[in-house]
């Protein structure tokens, strides 16, 4: 057997690593509380970056404020490794955070080991992947897809402007348009997650190769009626902006069936109801629909029935329709030579593996406009996540971080 396949990471190291950074940022309620650019944040990435220089990494902090960790000679492209560690409101503990940790520990141990690498290993945290000012900021920086209108009109649910939230971390945010990468910089891309869904639980695997990864259109929606007192305004007399909702909400399935694939889902996640008085007839409703698959032609057929129902809708009930697109974020086929690098990394590892798509948007996704990625997946408990009770079993974790030091050594060419 081979260095590398005897090569394992250090699992004590990196399980200590996962319940450290698990700290910062988490609340009475047990959920982890660290959107990007807040306190909780900015002590994170402190932490971060103190782990990447004592493993020897040379660290940089781009424009938009993602942390580079460089291993091996920069003259040549990179192997790059990375996802997140901003969180979610009430988040868990392992969503994108096990991806930037893993890599951590993966390049740590090809350092300790000095092995050669024919390519240089990066590893990068990407900031505000979860979305506080739009989500996927930092991947969408890296690839260049991204200019100063957003910059400047990005802002939270409380109205914090990316540009105020920015400065108060230390950072200006016009400069995340010098975070591009150019593509010739960049070799390939691995992504270890959780799978934040039930199968690989379900089916008894711990590894899952990603093979596509879907796109999705998240849309604001207002529907806008009348305001009328509830007890003197006949039925037939009324312009109500949540019936217009309720109806829209039974449509749905009906548009997924005739327009989508086995894969396609939508839902409305949020809504707001104006003027939210037990005695007036709803005059305005205001809510999100997110919708997602993984095929750009079925998205875009998606988006036009949504637009044709909903318009249908509003002139049957004398309302007018309006929306914002929040997000348009296309799917993406992962790598077939990675995906079977990851199949062949678990073989050597000895472990069952499962092909799947992810029904949730990552930055690997963006990073594939510009260079060819992979990813895997390690079970999530009864596939939660996006909540404190997000797990995955440790035996799992550090068999998926020897599946990503595998790959990763396939990936950058090792010389042993």
């Amino acid at each position: 057997m081979s260095v590398a396949n005897r090569l394992s990471i250090n699992f004590d190291r990196l399980k200590s690593n996962i319940n450290a950074i698990s700290q910062i940022g988490r609340s009475q309620d047990h959920g982890i509380y660290r959107q990007a650019f807040t306190e909780n944040d900015l002590q994170a990435r402190g932490w971060l970056s103190q782990k990447m220089e004592e493993a020897g990494l040379h660290i940089e902090v781009d424009g938009a404020a993602n942390i580079h960790g460089y291993l091996g000679d920069r003259s040549k492209p990179s192997v790059v490794v990375g996802s997140h560690i901003d969180s979610v409101p009430a988040a868990g503990p392992l969503d994108g955070t096990l991806g930037v940790l893993t890599g951590l520990e993966c390049l740590q141990r090809i350092k300790e080991e000095g092995l050669e690498l024919g390519y240089p290993l990066e590893l990068v945290s990407f900031s505000d992947e979860e979305g506080r000012f739009g989500g996927l900021l930092g991947s969408q920086s890296f690839v260049g897809d991204i200019n100063p209108q957003r910059i400047y009109n990005s802002r939270d649910l409380n109205g914090v402007s990316l540009v105020d939230a920015m400065k108060a971390c230390g950072y200006d945010a016009i400069q995340a348009l010098d975070a591009r990468r150019n593509p010739r910089s960049v070799k390939s891309y691995l992504e270890l997650h959780i799978e934040q869904g039930p199968v690989l639980d379900s089916l008894d695997v711990p590894i899952g190769v990603v093979s596509h990864i879907t796109g999705l259109f998240k849309w604001s929606i207002r529907l806008i009626g009348r305001p009328d007192h509830a007890g003197t305004t006949p039925m037939p007399m009324r312009a109500d902006a949540l019936a217009g909702l309720a109806e829209f909400s039974m449509e749905i399935p009906r548009v997924l069936e005739e327009n989508g694939t086995e894969r396609s889902v939508a839902t409305i996640g949020k809504v707001d109801l104006f003027p939210g008085t037990a005695n007036t007839v709803p005059g305005k409703v205001e809510f999100s629909l997110d919708c997602r698959d993984t095929d750009s032609k079925i998205l875009q057929d998606l988006m036009d029935a949504f637009r044709k129902a909903l318009s249908a809708i509003a002139r049957r009930r004398d309302l007018m329709f309006e929306f914002d697109v929040l997000s348009e974020v296309d799917p993406v086929a992962c790598d077939d030579s990675i995906q079977a690098i990851i199949r062949k990394a678990s073989e050597s590892v000895g472990c069952n593996h499962h092909s799947m798509p992810s029904g949730a948007a990552h930055d690997a996704q963006i990073v594939a406009r510009i260079a060819p990625v992979g990813m895997i997946f390690v079970p999530s408990k009864a596939g939660r996540s996006h909540s404190s009770a997000e797990w995955t079993d440790w035996e799992d974790i550090e068999t998926g971080a020897n599946v990503a030091l595998q790959s990763l050594l396939q990936m950058a060419e090792a010389r042993i």
